[in-house]
């Protein structure tokens, strides 16, 4: 089966990443039974051969293979379906990996490793957070590059990431289930409610570095006067080992490692999370919080969450701490509203009739400052024209907005949905992406499930500046794009459905087939996936020419009557 065969290269290829080094058929083989595929030694050496022909792995004499930079690329965004799953197999394992024994200080921690150009003012930020303990822990390990000239002042920093705690639970015996990585209100320093949550299962993309963009954290406020966003980290533990985990957090915090937020009682609400009576929530700072407010300062921080293990011996701490947030008091906060809720709402309110072409429509509405705003009505423009295929539909709209902005409202790839559901056929939104136009078939390099965020997928990409769509207008770039999923046995009424869709000015990519990989992403078995692009892509390319915009997704209703169409 090409699927299986495409899953056993790229283990082929993560073995190799991981490595790091030149490696014989033999200890791939070996490697590759640790992780459940049975392949002898010759077997290998036939997917090794592909991968060098694909210019993934190249062979160094007679001692193997090592993976190459095309390869490295190939690894972050190919095989979309099965990166889905891995990154939350990757924290299972950093769990796995951890040793640390709180009363020697000894053992191997989780590790975030951030690459950045060496700066005395960055490194006095980066300080100044550990000190204050909005972090997991104040013990780091700097690792310099090699000189040269292009890396002469590049360095690298490992920090503790929180999955050590999740490591440290599971060592201890307690069963831990890392749920959410968001972000955590503080007022007047008390942490207050998560504000936003993506889950660790059905994302692409390791949840924290979601809200790593320096539009998204507020650290440096909370530290400058008590108020603003800091990442953390939610998970899971049985009720019955409450008492257990308290004095496992009490060793640790012996040893330099906490940053805890709360730890529940059995079935209260932690921070605006709902947790079952027989569970207890547990919420962490992110150990990345000091990097991200070097990034918040306008450094280029590139983090890497979980990236590997360390000897805890090895790392000193940066300074000395003293916590400067407050203990979390009774639940006040709002519960986190999750965006599929909102969706769901929306959807059953579209009425949008594809043959008289009237009814309402969901609509995405995006703000732009007044005097870029003609500007940036050009760039719209040109993506409409050009590439309408890339647009869910052709009706847009001018709005005013506030502080003396104007809005482009924009129709939203979730009213596809509401059409298909107020016909009968039951279309379920599953993942928000970026597709990748280069080459005959387009791909998904990033997916991110609707259910279990609390933000659309799409306004994390833009933020995080992931599209290239001025790029596709003429060749390949990345886009916005929506997958949903209907049953199969609806797919012919479906298909004469988007086909009258299509005909009143709304735009599909593609129809699968009945349990189809669609564009590289997985569709549940008796499902047929359904890709349309993102509402946001005309504002994508308005953003990526450096125009500010404020998009918001999934925001309203609006009558497709008091839109004008291109």
């Amino acid at each position: 089966m090409p699927q299986e065969t495409d899953r056993k290269m790229m283990e082929i290829l993560r073995i190799l990443a991981e490595r790091s080094e030149v490696l014989g058929a033999k200890t791939i083989a070996e490697e590759l039974r640790r992780k459940g595929y049975d392949l002898g030694e010759r077997a290998v050496r036939y997917h090794m051969r592909i991968l060098d022909e694909k210019g993934f792995t190249e062979r160094i004499g007679y001692a193997g293979r090592q993976i190459t930079p095309e390869g490295i690329k190939e690894l972050g965004k190919g095989l979309i379906y099965d990166q889905v799953d891995f990154i939350f197999s990757k924290f299972e394992d950093m769990m796995y990996q951890t040793t640390l024994n709180p009363e020697t200080g000894r053992g191997t921690v989780v590790v975030n490793t951030s690459t950045f150009y060496y700066d005395e003012q960055l490194m006095k930020i980066i300080e100044n957070i550990f000190k204050t303990e909005i972090a997991v822990s104040p013990y780091i390990k700097i690792n310099t590059q090699p000189s040269s000239e292009s890396y002469e002042n590049q360095m690298e920093m490992d920090t503790i990431c929180g999955t050590t705690i999740d490591g440290m639970l599971l060592k201890s015996g307690i069963p831990v289930v890392p749920k959410y990585g968001g972000l955590v209100e503080v007022k007047n320093y008390v942490p207050r409610a998560f504000t936003e949550l993506i889950a660790y299962k059905k994302t692409s993309m390791t949840p924290l570095e979601a809200f790593t963009d320096k539009e998204m954290t507020s650290v440096l406020e909370v530290v400058s006067d008590g108020n603003g966003d800091i990442p953390a980290n939610f998970r899971l533990i049985p009720a019955n080992s409450r008492e257990e985990a308290i004095g496992l957090f009490s060793n640790l915090k012996k040893i330099g490692i906490s940053g805890l937020l709360k730890i529940g009682k059995p079935g209260e609400p932690v921070l605006g999370i709902p947790v079952d009576k027989n569970m207890v929530g547990i919420a962490v700072i992110g150990g990345i919080a000091p990097l991200c407010a070097a990034k918040e300062s306008g450094y280029e921080v590139n983090i890497k969450m979980a990236e590997s293990t360390l000897e805890f011996s090895q790392m000193e701490p940066i300074t000395t701490s003293k916590d400067l947030l407050k203990p979390v008091g009774p639940e006040k906060g709002e519960k986190v509203k999750f965006l599929l809720s909102k969706a769901w709402n929306l959807i059953h309110e579209v009425d949008f009739d594809p043959e008289s072409h009237k009814g309402r429509v969901i609509v995405n509405v995006s703000y732009l400052k007044e005097e870029d705003f003609q500007e940036g009505l050009n760039i719209f423009d040109q993506v409409m024209a050009s590439r309408p295929e890339y647009c869910t539909s052709k009706y847009y709209q001018i709005v005013s907005g506030p502080d003396g902005k104007k809005g482009l409202a924009t129709v939203c790839s979730l009213t596809i949905d509401g059409i298909l559901t107020k016909q009968g056929i039951a279309s379920t939104p599953q993942y928000g992406g970026i597709l990748e136009t280069e080459g005959k078939s387009p791909r998904f390099i990033e997916l991110t499930a609707y259910d279990g965020s609390s933000l659309d997928p799409h306004e994390i990409y833009l933020s995080k500046g992931l599209t290239s769509v001025g790029d596709s207008l003429k060749s390949g770039g990345r886009i916005l794009a929506s997958l949903k999923e209907i049953p199969y046995v609806a797919r012919p009424e479906a298909m004469d459905v988007l086909e009258d869709v299509g005909d009143a000015g709304f735009s599909i990519l593609k129809i699968g087939k009945p349990s189809e990989l669609v564009y590289n992403a997985k569709v549940e078995r008796y499902h047929v996936g359904i890709v349309a692009p993102g509402g946001l892509n005309p504002l994508a390319a308005i953003k990526e020419t450096g125009i500010q915009v404020e998009a918001k997704a999934v925001e309203t209703l609006m009558d497709i009557s008091q839109m004008e169409e291109f």
